[in-house]
């Protein structure tokens, strides 16, 4: 099995695990991940229990440079996602260390 948890396989292991159709399931998926969009786009923090945080910083533009030219370039300013994993998902990414 792949080591990557693609849309699809989601939406198997959603058809599986719940009983739904693949077409249902697919719907499901899509308006989760709709939703969460939407929400992001306007600003709002998405928080999903157990599992973690999604927030939406503005950074500012700032000055950098080409590392192929040493060209001095501004970067502009832009809009960038973060994830912030719950205490429950760190520890169980974790609880193979112990």
């Amino acid at each position: 099995m792949s080591d990557t948890l693609t849309k699809a396989r989601l939406v198997d292991q959603i058809h599986g695990r719940v009983g739904l159709t693949k077409k249902e399931s697919g719907e499901l998926v899509d308006e989760v991940f709709d939703t969460m969009r939407t929400a992001l786009v306007k600003g709002e923090k998405v928080k999903i229990s157990g599992f973690g945080n999604f927030i939406v910083r503005d950074k500012a533009a700032r000055r950098g440079r080409n590392p192929q030219t040493n060209e001095e370039i501004i970067i502009a300013r832009r809009r960038v996602m973060t994830f912030k994993p719950s205490q429950v998902l760190r520890a169980a990414l974790n609880e193979d260390e112990r």
